[in-house]
């Protein structure tokens, strides 16, 4: 059916309708019902072989092509889809608490800021989730197939398990063997987690600029502030739809960082930098600004600030106590063996190696043997009958093997169960290693404590099982890193590292398990260090020098961010303790360590101060 409204005009009378024929006609039947007191007349045109005529076009193979079908359905699609008062994301996300201030801060951007906004939460108030939100809604409502995160190396992983666990999607991250094994990942991956550092670089930089995204996320989006640099240059070149970035602390030097960043979202918003400068930016002091209830018009178009006062998030403080543990002497001289052969190797560098042993099983094995006798024995066995290493390293790994299985005590697990003896409360115990795990279990069970355990290796069913049996009659978790992620265990507030990550942020990701929204009460922390170890080094490291257990949760990343050493922590940490000579040469290298940590902490508090006053004045309160 085809409706034409037809001309009228004081000369000419209007015609009577035509009643519609129900017959095949060749000829169109026309109907005008208007009357002659009312508007001028419309003539509506009928067609009422209509379906003949498309069957016939369909016996002849004439049709529409493909993309317009695929056009067809998708106006259908969003035809049918509901405004964006009514998220669709909520009913599909799981293990996420979502507040009152994330929902609203979701549909503002969707509404108001269409897609592109900078999102400037305080540090700790759930950014991620945000975004991740946002992304849901677009993908759902057809409107987003493609999505790029760029994040600092130290995210990416985090951000994949984010996305994973509490969106069910699958991102592949620029070190996942699917990326490297895929011709030009950048152009036909669906969703994808990189650093910054690497997208710029070239043969990537070029790939990622010749592609397309539906949405790019950017996470500590302030490494961009500088139009200079070639990672502001990279996010401006980029072809995107929609873009949002994320960083609790947009300024740092100056307003026009402000400019820059919100330059990328939304270029002309606040005209050019010579302009902005001369309108909104006092001469003679580049932080303070003038004309502010322009810009804050302006600003509010752009960019979302939720402060921790207004949305009466985590209240609970983390109170963090060190158990000292002394090692057994058959405990403490296998580990001094065990450290010796690995910092040999480990300073001589794998091409003089002649065991064979990379870097890579080095930190493993020194890792492993901070855990448990029961973590490293497997890697021991299996160097041993690996019948392609030298038989000099095989006769090695066999007898450190065999010392090991000799070493009669477990001082760290006796010292767990002295302390949980004293705790009345839940607890959970976290380990890095599935055979420490086991082994804390069986010794706890058998000690008479009702126990659950998660770990990597179980089905998500097994998990949610473990989960329910201690927030029941279980009084103790025993779990992994990998086993917690994405568990909401705020129900407890005590925490028993029985080994520590040496990347710190894992560390962190344990403590926010339980230290989130949701939580109650004060969590309690208590770190088992055993002297002399690596361990004990990074637990007197980042205690004593950057107090990280009463940290906000997320600022620990941004400390880390600052370090003028871009390369992961805990590769640090392995070159200081590979490389000292003795104790005096390891206690001065981590004290230099430990001074970097105190001015990148320094740094932080000082930019986020900076950040609250100017954001404070320049982004009104919220109606």
């Amino acid at each position: 059916m085809s409706t034409q409204p037809e001309q009228s005009s004081e000369n000419t009378p209007e015609e009577p309708a035509a009643p519609v024929s129900s017959t095949p006609d060749r000829q169109p039947v026309e109907e005008s019902p208007r009357q002659k007191d009312k508007l001028p007349p419309v003539r509506v045109t009928f067609y009422p072989d209509e379906d003949v005529q498309v069957l016939k076009l369909a016996e002849k193979g004439t049709a529409s092509p493909i993309p317009d079908l695929y056009l067809h359905r998708q106006a259908l699609g969003l035809l049918l889809s509901p405004g964006f008062e009514t998220l669709l994301s909520t009913g599909v996300v799981r293990d996420i608490q979502l507040l009152d201030y994330q929902l609203d801060t979701v549909r503002h951007v969707l509404k108001n800021l269409r897609g592109r906004a900078l999102l400037c939460d305080e540090v700790g108030l759930g950014k991620t989730i945000e975004a991740g939100m946002i992304m849901m809604e677009y993908l759902l409502r057809g409107l987003v197939r493609r999505v790029l995160v760029l994040a600092p190396p130290s995210l990416v992983e985090q951000w994949r398990v984010e996305m994973q666990t509490k969106f069910n999607l699958n991102f592949v991250t620029y070190d996942d063997h699917l990326f490297k094994s895929t011709p030009n990942p950048w152009k036909t991956l669906p969703y994808i987690i990189a650093s910054l550092d690497t997208a710029k670089r070239e043969p990537h930089r070029d790939m990622v600029v010749e592609s397309t995204y539906d949405m790019v996320i950017v996470d500590e989006a302030h490494h961009l502030k500088n139009q200079k640099t070639r990672a502001y240059q990279l996010v401006s070149q980029i072809k995107k739809k929609y873009m949002l970035l994320l960083t609790a602390t947009p300024v740092e030097n100056n307003l026009e960082e402000l400019f820059n960043l919100i330059t990328l979202l939304q270029p002309g918003q606040l005209e050019t930098a010579s302009s902005f400068k001369r309108k909104y930016i006092t001469r003679g002091d580049p932080l303070k600004p003038k004309n502010t209830g322009e810009l804050k018009r302006l600003m509010r178009e752009v960019m979302i600030r939720n402060r921790r006062s207004e949305t009466g998030a985590i209240k609970a403080r983390r109170r963090a106590e060190v158990v000292e543990v002394t090692l057994s002497p058959e405990e403490a001289a296998f580990y001094r063996r065990l450290t010796s052969f690995v910092r040999g190797h480990y300073r001589a560098g794998e091409s003089r190696m002649s065991g064979g042993v990379n870097q890579f099983v080095l930190k493993t094995l020194q890792r492993e043997v901070g855990s448990s006798m029961e973590a490293v024995l497997p890697t021991l066995e299996k160097m041993a009958a690996d019948a392609s290493n030298p038989v000099p390293l095989r006769r090695l790994m066999e007898a450190l093997a065999g010392q090991a299985r000799q070493v009669p005590r477990r001082a760290k697990a006796e010292a767990l169960l002295q302390l949980l003896e004293r705790i009345p409360d839940k607890v959970v115990v976290f380990t890095c290693y599935r055979n420490t795990l086991h082994l804390l279990s069986d010794l706890l069970q058998k000690e008479g404590f009702k126990t659950a355990i998660l770990h990597g290796g179980m089905r998500r069913a097994e998990k949610e099982e473990q989960v329910r049996a201690f927030a029941g009659d279980a009084r103790i978790l025993v779990s992994t890193e990998t086993g917690s992620e994405g568990r909401n265990l705020q129900f407890c507030n005590v925490i028993v590292n029985y080994d520590l990550p040496w990347n710190p942020m894992r560390i962190e990701q344990r403590v926010g398990r339980l230290h989130r929204l949701g939580q109650t009460r004060d969590v309690y922390i208590y770190n088992l260090s055993a002297a002399g170890t690596v361990e004990a080094h990074i637990l007197e490291l980042l205690d004593a020098k950057i107090n990280m257990f009463q940290l906000v949760v997320g600022e620990l990343d941004m400390i880390l961010g600052n370090l003028k050493e871009k390369r992961d922590f805990e590769d640090i940490i392995m070159d200081i303790w590979s490389s000292a000579t003795d104790e005096e040469n390891l206690r001065q290298q981590l004290d230099d360590l430990g001074q970097q940590l105190v001015t990148a902490k320094e740094h932080y508090l000082a930019v986020k101060e900076l950040d609250d006053r100017l954001l404070g004045e320049l982004l009104p309160e919220k109606d």
